[in-house]
């Protein structure tokens, strides 16, 4: 029994050695036909061009379609914006904006196909300061006439109703004033008319939110 298990552990032996032996060769040829591992190479400038990141997120680089919600920034900016816009003297006295009442909308950026689009649509409301001319005294006094007026402060808002991204030239303001019965209807019709100007510095100031909104 001894003599047959040292034949099977001989024959068992023989065959471990073919296979170790067998595996080197096949290891020895497949590393002699691999090719080559690549050496480093510097980039060019054509490319490092190429290989430029896409316009949006990491995960969209093929950029088929990403929309960004950009609201919080175009409100905010809106309000900075149209707080700068600052006092306006006219005929019937002076009307100051002294704060954004309501600015209500939303605003988005869309990567489509690799190219930038923005939107957005807004509602506004701005409070206003008026200092009316109610009438205007003329006296002499030692021989050099003097002017004094009396002045009214009354409220009011410019209301701009909806509009949306490349509508600037149609914008439209509408003004309302507090009811005040010292002033006469005639006066009010001409404040009302009076603050129809503040409309061209509005429209300059959401021009410039737009291209920001665009360079974004």
């Amino acid at each position: 029994e001894s003599e047959e298990r040292r034949e099977r552990l001989s024959k068992l032996m023989e065959e471990e050695k073919k296979k170790e032996g067998s595996y080197r060769y096949w290891v020895r040829e497949a590393t002699a036909d691999a090719a080559p591992p690549p050496q480093p190479q510097k980039l060019t400038n054509n490319d490092v061009a190429s290989n430029a990141p896409a316009l949006g997120s990491l995960w969209n680089q093929a950029g088929t379609w990403e929309e960004k919600n950009i609201t919080k920034w175009a409100t905010d900016r809106l309000k900075e914006l149209l707080g700068s816009v600052g006092s306006l003297q006219f005929s019937s006295g002076k009307a100051e904006i002294i704060d954004v009442n309501r600015c209500v909308g939303d605003a988005f950026l869309v990567t489509v196909r690799n190219k930038k689009r923005v939107g957005y649509t807004y509602e506004l409301s701005l409070k206003v300061q008026v200092v009316v001319r109610v009438n205007a005294t003329y006296f002499s006094y030692s021989g050099e006439w003097s002017f004094e007026e009396d002045t009214k402060k009354v409220k009011g808002s410019l209301d701009i109703p909806e509009f949306s991204f490349g509508e600037l030239d149609d914008l439209e303001v509408n003004v309302k004033l507090s009811e005040d019965k010292e002033l006469s209807q005639q006066l009010k019709q001409q404040v009302r008319l009076d603050m129809k100007q503040f409309l061209e510095p509005i429209r300059l100031k959401l021009g410039q939110f737009e291209q920001e909104l665009k360079d974004r």
